[in-house]
């Protein structure tokens, strides 16, 4: 029997009907290019193969592997990549075939970082639906003015749609977790929905004005944001981070910084 592993953050999805809402969600066919981050021991993984014939997996525990390969015999094609998600490049799976279909239940300690490094590659990615920690689903989804709304959300929002799918008892896991969890559907829009002239700049913004989410945008963004700046944008900066759009971040990420002193 294979343990669960904290270092890992390891909770073995095993509840059939939440595994049938989840394959439904996705819902899979032959040809489709599918992968899956950390597929454990295969409860997701086999149902999935069963529908499209072929499936990547990247799997850091190569104690779970073995055993992976016995659930999954005679499925379809089972293809195992032994690493470290966050290090791998969705890339040199793509090979300029159809668009890539990713998958998972993503560890809890590692879903935020992770998230972003998969939109890194989100040019050869058609749509992601992970099992998550639900208030970090709240917060991706979040709209405008409300206390989950935050980075994560406005950082998602250029990137790609959000949608809640549904939520997933503590009971659906081996060992259960602390937390609820959710399953999310993440599409990457191909290119920012809004102009985003200076997506660098949009982060630099978004990162200093929540990192200080109590004070006026004329406060948490002094030296990158003056006076002029806000005018051109249209946004009063006695505002706070979280009543502003992601469309108006980007719409003040680009003006030029100057004017910061005249505030």
């Amino acid at each position: 029997m294979i343990r669960a592993r904290k270092r890992f953050g390891q909770h073995f999805l095993h509840d059939p009907g939440v595994i049938s809402r989840i394959v439904a969600a996705i819902d899979p066919k032959p040809g489709d290019r599918l992968v899956e981050i950390g597929p454990g021991r295969g409860a997701l993984t086999r149902p999935l193969l069963e529908r499209c014939g072929r499936i990547d997996v990247i799997e850091i525990d190569r104690d779970v592997i073995p055993a992976l390969r016995r659930h999954c015999a005679g499925a379809g094609e089972l293809l195992v990549h032994e690493t470290d998600a966050l290090a791998f490049d969705l890339t040199t799976l793509h090979g300029g075939g159809a668009p890539l279909r990713v998958c998972g239940n993503l560890p809890y300690n590692i879903s935020t970082p992770l998230l972003f490094h998969l939109l890194e590659s989100d040019t050869v990615i058609a749509d992601m639906h992970f099992m998550l920690q639900k208030e970090v689903v709240e917060r991706m989804a979040a709209r405008p003015g409300g206390k989950e709304y935050g980075r994560l959300t406005v950082m998602l929002a250029a990137a790609c749609r959000v949608e809640l799918l549904f939520r997933v008892g503590r009971g659906a896991f081996n060992p259960p977790p602390a937390v609820d969890s959710a399953v999310v559907r993440l599409v990457p829009h191909g290119g920012a929905p809004f102009p985003l002239p200076h997506p660098e700049r949009y982060e630099q913004l978004v990162r200093a004005a929540f990192s200080m989410r109590r004070k006026t945008l004329r406060n948490s963004l002094r030296g990158l944001a003056g006076a002029a700046a806000f005018a051109a944008a249209g946004i009063a900066p006695d505002r706070r981070p979280e009543t502003l759009s992601p469309e108006e971040f980007a719409k003040l990420a680009a003006q030029p910084a100057g004017g910061a002193d005249s505030l």
